[in-house]
């Protein structure tokens, strides 16, 4: 049975106001008729939108000219950041599931009771591992915070990551073994500075545009590299293309590695004053010769060669990679190969250099670093005393409330869901049941959970229509807080529009079940997203992610944002920055390391009834992961296919009597799905694509997860491409 909630003072501060903030009113600096500055809600780039009010409404927007990202431009997604806002099918209340299995509107006090009372019930009865959450990369920094203090510390659960999971896991492992810290080294005006660039699975015209803008504003006419089994757009563009075998990515890296140390490629002086383990990592590469590396990756003697005199000449030369790297059954060690070769080659800490790292989703960096899942909050240690002791005196609790380790991962989560031992389940601004790898896997844990909550602008998404609880949030534009892009900038969001009906910030539901749950005194410092900052700002205090310098929100916005560390008392703060600059890494040597191991098979091969690997990623610059926000605007569908399609070479469709845009049955172990082949020669034989934005494309992918990092292979499974039978079609 469900009892209404006694409303405490917060409750009725909240609820008595649909659709405001629910922390006080519309903040009084805003005009009816101003402009308001604030950070794209979509990828990691972090561009800079001018949102135009009138009469105190938003109406349109604009990109920010002068910003130090995006320079006046904006993507396709950019500029329909409002429509998502306006949808009609936006959550405007809680929902509960009643008896003959309805979701049914309540009251929030009714709502945060059933929610207090569930999950207690769980935690008491099973312990502090028995209950998890699922949180994001998509909400602002201080939200992230408030989530993993109040679930760790006030509310005991052990616990909960995010979903940068699927895309930034990777990256983080790699730097923190690499250089001792999650530390992207790199600033944008890197893209311009370079005389090489290399691009390793990534899609860069696509999935990020306004950097492959700043790509083609570089003046020294560089030698662009892109490796990619597809002969992606950014591909096209390029100078050179390596369209290497489907994950013989490590190999490829080893192998131009043994190269450049022939040809006296190494910058002896870096190599021998900064970094350990260059002795051990030549002896390593030493068996990838010319024969077995064309072997591996199909790539021939000359095109080796190519690649690896480019890396040789070059004066600056920077890496940059992102998801055909992050998600990989070997992602980390690929990612350190990746570094290897800066750090060989010197090109690390000069303009124009790096081991560069691009993020996927808009506030992943403020996740990796802050939300209290994979790190103790502020990049630091759970298992560390003293990084314990610190936390716990900046946030005035018990050392003993802090777990002693990190949370399992997203995909361990999942299976403890399924071994009965986790049996609630929090997913906050993220669509499980579409986006993780192997539908079916993940949507029967969801069924077999005893209490699923989902916190979401919409209560259409697949994983919302899952769920037992609903509660309606704000999204973008609609709250306050901040962003931490791919470069580490520092950017505000800001509130210029009211949530509907009764839809509250994420900030406003954690502190509504902060009161519930009776831990209400814990947070009586997290009043707004800005005292949170300034918490936040205490925590990062000593860190390479040191932000104690900043003058609040005024300062981010009237600096263009800002570049992480910035620590108390810095005197000038550079528009564009970046690390190692000194040669001193995170090491406690002050060294950086060379990390390497054997190259893996993927788990799943090609061969049999499935004879054909399947890749997938980004396919439209207007389309935005599940398209839970992007498919709301008509003109975003207009700029992007809606309907699943595949593609496949000539040579194979001939093999299968498929013709072009022919309705085709796509199938691995796990499932099939229904596309429209498209023939293409951007795909090589023995290999077909399906964009990941459709709800289907995870029916196929495989549960294969890199073991450092536990981050999903998306990109490699077997698949087989055939017509319907007869009765099918």
């Amino acid at each position: 049975m469900i009892r209404p909630q006694r409303e405490g003072p917060l409750t009725r501060e909240l609820v008595r106001q649909p659709g405001g903030f629910g922390l006080g009113q519309v903040p009084s600096r805003l005009k009816p008729d101003e402009t308001v500055s604030m950070v794209c809600g979509f990828c990691s780039t972090g561009c800079s939108l001018d949102v135009h009010l009138r009469n105190g409404v938003p109406v349109n927007l604009t990109p920010t000219r002068g910003y130090p990202v995006n320079l006046g431009m904006a993507c396709p997604k950019g500029w329909e950041s409002l429509r998502p806002l306006a949808a009609d099918d936006r959550a405007t209340t809680p929902l509960w599931r009643d008896a003959r299995g309805r979701l049914q509107p309540v009251s929030w006090p009714t709502a945060i009771n059933v929610f207090v009372e569930k999950m207690r019930s769980v935690l008491d009865t099973h312990g502090p591992e028995s209950a998890a959450f699922l949180s994001t990369g998509q909400i602002p920094t201080e939200e992230m915070a408030l989530l993993g203090a109040l679930t760790k510390f006030g509310m005991g659960m052990l616990h909960g990551d995010g979903n940068t999971r699927q895309c930034m896991a990777t990256s983080v492992v790699a730097y923190k073994q690499a250089f001792g810290f999650d530390a992207p080294p790199y600033s944008y005006a890197d893209f311009e500075s370079s005389d090489v660039i290399v691009l390793w699975g990534s899609n860069l015209c696509i999935a990020h545009p306004i950097m492959w803008e700043r790509v083609c504003m570089n003046p020294h006419r560089p030698e662009i590299i892109v490796v990619d089994p597809r002969t992606t757009e950014t591909a096209v563009a390029a100078t050179q293309h390596y369209g290497l075998q489907p994950k013989s990515d490590l190999v490829l890296l080893y192998g131009l590695a043994r190269l450049l140390i022939e040809r006296g490629a190494v910058d002896r002086g870096f190599v021998e004053g900064h970094t350990s383990g260059f002795d051990e990592f030549v002896a390593h590469v030493g068996a990838y010769d010319l024969d077995m590396v064309s072997d591996a990756t199909g790539l021939t003697h000359e095109q080796l060669e190519r690649f690896a005199s480019t890396i040789a000449t070059g004066q600056r030369v920077s890496f940059w990679w992102t998801m055909g790297v992050n998600q990989s059954h070997q992602a980390v060690r690929t990612a350190q190969a990746i570094i290897n070769l800066a750090l060989m080659t010197g090109n690390i800490g000069r303009p124009g250099t790096g081991a560069n790292s691009i993020t996927g989703q808009c506030n992943a960096m403020g996740s990796r670093l802050f939300s209290n899942t994979t790190n103790l909050m502020g990049g630091h240690d759970f298992a560390d005393p003293i990084h314990r002791a610190k936390v716990a005196d900046v946030l005035d609790i018990d050392e003993e409330r802090i777990p002693p380790r990190p949370s399992d991962a997203y995909d361990q989560i999942l299976d403890h869901i399924l071994e009965g031992r986790i049996k609630a389940l929090w997913i906050i601004a993220t669509n499980s049941a579409h986006s993780w790898i192997n539908q079916h896997h993940v949507r029967e844990a969801l069924s077999r959970l005893e209490l699923l909550v989902v916190q979401d602008m919409y209560a259409t998404t697949e994983t919302a229509q899952l769920a037992h609880l609903v509660l309606p949030a704000a999204g973008w534009g609609e709250k306050e807080g901040t962003f931490i892009n791919s470069e580490r900038r520092i950017g505000t969001v800001k509130r210029v529009a009211k949530a509907p009906g009764h839809a509250l910030s994420d900030f406003a539901i954690f502190r509504l079940i902060a009161e519930a749950w009776g831990c209400g005194e814990m947070f009586k410092r997290w009043s707004t997203p800005e005292d949170v900052f300034t918490i936040l700002q205490e925590l990062s205090s000593g860190q390479p992610c040191d932000i104690s310098g900043i003058d609040g929100y005024r300062a981010l916005d009237a600096q263009g944002g800002i570049q992480w560390p910035v620590p108390a008392g810095t005197a000038v703060i550079d528009t564009e920055r970046r690390l190692f600059e000194d040669g001193r890494f995170f090491h406690p040597d002050g060294r950086a390391r060379f990390v390497f191991d054997q190259p893996r098979p993927p788990l799943e091969r090609p061969g049999g009834q499935y004879p054909l690997v399947l890749l997938t990623g980004r396919a439209s610059s207007a389309q935005w992961h599940t398209g839970t926000r992007t498919g709301k605007s008509a003109l975003l569908r207009s700029l992007s296919p809606t309907k699943p399609y595949v593609e496949i070479s000539p040579g194979d469709a001939t093999k299968r009597d498929i013709e072009p845009n022919d309705r085709v049955v796509v199938r691995s172990a796990r499932g099939s799905m229904r596309a429209r082949a498209f023939v293409t020669a951007n795909v090589a034989e023995g290999q077909v694509f399906i964009p990941m934005h459709f709800e289907e494309t995870n029916r196929l992918s495989d549960s294969s997860f890199d073991p450092h990092s536990r981050q999903p292979s998306y990109k490699y499974c077997a698949v087989e491409v055939s017509k319907p039978e007869p009765a099918d079609r």
